[in-house]
């Protein structure tokens, strides 16, 4: 037993804590990363970060994807789930649309597609002299929006790349609900039918209920996700938005440490990153208990 229990642990301790770890300790260190040159400054690199103004501006780029970015990719979700699972007719048996099959294969596609190849994509639909969006927008005689530069507008630079991102993932998250409802017995669908629920109220009261866990597990992957969001962004923005915008915490840490070679300072980024990420996820779990997710709604 303690071999068994060991060795994942031993693996663990050395491949994901000590790393951690030495960020940490390199994080107070003026480390340059191409020497073996590391003055110590303890916690500067800190207090240097809290007071960059564009490393703020980075931080709160972050946080607002994380806010926004799992919301709207989980309903858009679950509304896409359970309309190809048990929206069909409310007549006969449980079924979800016709043609299920078929939006199932084009919702996941963009999944499969390398977010490089997504970000180049849609860097050209949104080019403001001969891109797909501006050329249907002008087409149908919104003619504000020729020549207009989604991503070189500060007002529409984030918005124009949370799109992006929830057309990339709204697709797997959408699969995943897609089991999970699967896996609800049919009789229990049949029941509010015949107690009369509605397509909404069955979603609502049933539906969700019973696939909680899975909500919890989409909704936190897709925050770590969004306080990432390195490829995209730099794929779409390389530069970080007119009046970096669009810059968030990854793309700075990447430049503060290739770029500037301050890679202590880059540490000091990945370690507030990491705390972020931790304490969205507390707050994921938290909110998910206090709402009573850890009731069983299975009777």
């Amino acid at each position: 037993m303690a071999v068994f229990l060991g060795l994942p642990l031993v693996i663990y301790l050395v491949f994901v804590i000590s790393p951690f770890v030495q960020a940490i300790y390199y994080s107070m260190t003026s480390w340059s990363g191409f020497d073996n040159n590391m003055p110590f400054v303890g916690l500067g690199n800190y207090v240097k970060l809290f007071n960059d103004d564009v490393f703020m501006i980075s931080v709160r780029n972050s946080v607002t994807l994380a806010i926004f970015l799992p919301v709207i990719t989980v309903i858009l979700s679950l509304i896409l789930a359970t309309l190809v699972t048990i929206g069909g007719s409310s007549r006969g048996q449980i079924k979800g649309l016709r043609g299920a099959g078929f939006y199932r294969v084009v919702s996941f596609f963009p999944y499969v597609i390398p977010a490089v190849v997504i970000g180049i994509i849609w860097s050209q639909i949104f080019n403001p002299s001969n891109g797909l969006l501006n050329g249907i927008l002008t087409g149908i005689g919104i003619d504000s929006a020729q020549d207009f530069a989604w991503l070189g507008d500060s007002r529409t630079a984030m918005i124009a790349s949370m799109v992006v991102i929830v057309w990339g993932f709204v697709g797997f998250y959408m699969i995943l609900f897609i089991a999970a409802i699967k896996g609800i017995p049919a009789e229990t669908f049949e029941a509010a039918r015949i107690d009369g629920a509605g397509r909404f109220r069955t979603a609502v009261n049933i539906t969700i209920p019973l696939i909680r866990d899975n909500i919890q597990t989409a909704y936190v992957y897709m925050g770590i996700l969004a306080l990432d969001a390195f490829v995209y962004m730099s794929v779409l923005n390389s530069t970080g938005g007119p009046g970096n915008s669009t810059l968030v915490m990854s793309q700075k840490l990447f430049s503060t440490a290739f770029t500037k070679g301050q890679f202590g300072l880059a540490c000091a980024m990945g370690v507030v990153l990491a705390a972020i990420t931790l304490i969205f996820s507390a707050l994921v779990f938290l909110v998910n208990r206090l709402t009573g997710g850890t009731e069983d709604v299975s009777e």
